[in-house]
């Protein structure tokens, strides 16, 4: 069974999850295409995938989108939540929940090939998948997330999703919890309403603005052609979005990943969406995160491959001026 270990010095969590072992020759470098096959995802296919948790048909009661459990979990429902400690060490169980979005009973890979009705119905899934699993009071936080092709991590051509909810919180969307939190302490501003307000005034990595989002290339980027798509409206919880906000983050969505398809010749892409945790008021409850946090979607295309310095070091070396890709996406 796999469980939660806390490495003592950075305080991160790792999921050891030694059922998911593979052989040294399946860590080799794969080919960029990946296989066509008997696509278990397809619609007639059903029986190869787990017994679905949630699916939206249409009037003839064929499915247009299905929710199931992961084969081969991070997160397991349905076991005792347990927490233990060992010296320095600390553990948790893996309690949790790790559910597959299939997008679409046709045979399509990207979500830029997907009209804008399919993709508000994939974001008001992520949306009632969300609010369900708040329920489940110890759970923390909760994960978006999208593997296109393999150098993204995608072992299927069938465009799909994912959501993961943890009993612990993710490094990264706690450094952003904590960096919003003491811009907010210094300036009684949300960090991220300023930088949508900066990235409009100056325009120079705006990418798309429009129905009530702004997508762009960050002023500092990890890699090149990363976009972030931030509501221009603040709100620290994507699961309280309403129909209008997610019509309109359809539209830009469609636009903006055809873009990234037609501009960098259809690469492989991840997409996070990161929102504040589930807040269970205890001592100590950070009372700000309503103010200070704001959801958004990071979008990567894999174009470049972090090496010895990015790991050694942290930092990151983007070869592409963010100014210059946000114009070649605008232009696509």
């Amino acid at each position: 069974m796999p469980e939660l270990r806390k490495d003592p010095i950075l305080g991160r969590w790792v999921i050891i999850a030694g059922e998911r072992a593979k052989r040294h020759k399946d860590f080799a470098h794969a080919p960029a295409a990946l296989p066509e096959g008997v696509c278990p995802f397809c619609a007639g296919n059903e029986h190869m995938s787990a017994p679905e948790i949630f699916s939206l048909k249409d009037e003839a009661g064929n499915w247009q989108l299905r929710v199931v459990p992961s084969i081969s979990p991070f997160m397991e429902s349905g076991r005792d939540f347990w927490k233990k400690g060992r010296g320095p060490y600390d553990l948790r169980s893996a309690s949790g929940s790790h559910e597959m979005v299939i997008e679409t009973p046709q045979h399509v890979a990207n979500m830029a090939d997907l009209d804008d009705h399919a993709i508000k119905d994939v974001l008001a899934v992520y949306r009632g998948r969300m609010l369900e699993l708040e329920k489940t009071v110890y759970l923390k936080s909760v994960l978006v997330f999208k593997n296109y092709g393999r150098a993204a991590g995608a072992g299927l051509n069938h465009s799909c999703s994912q959501l993961i909810a943890t009993p612990v919180n993710f490094k990264r969307v706690k450094e952003e919890l904590e960096g919003a939190r003491f811009y907010y302490e210094t300036h009684e501003r949300c960090v991220f309403c300023d930088i949508v307000k900066q990235e409009l005034e100056t325009s120079a990595r705006i990418v798309l603005d429009e129905q009530g989002f702004a997508a762009f290339v960050p002023f500092a980027p990890r890699f090149p052609f990363e976009v972030w798509v931030v509501p221009k409206k603040h709100g620290a919880d994507f699961y309280k979005s309403d129909d209008a906000a997610l019509d309109g983050l359809a539209g830009l969505l469609k636009k903006l990943l055809s873009k990234i398809k037609a501009a960098l010749g259809d690469p492989a892409y991840n997409y996070v969406i990161h929102t504040a945790p589930f807040r269970r008021p205890q001592a100590g409850y950070w009372s700000t995160i309503e103010d200070d946090f704001h959801w958004h979607m990071e979008i990567i295309p894999h174009l470049d491959q972090p090496a010895g310095f990015e790991w050694g070091t942290g930092f990151y070396i983007c070869p592409a001026m963010p100014e210059e890709a946000a114009k070649i996406l605008r232009d696509a």
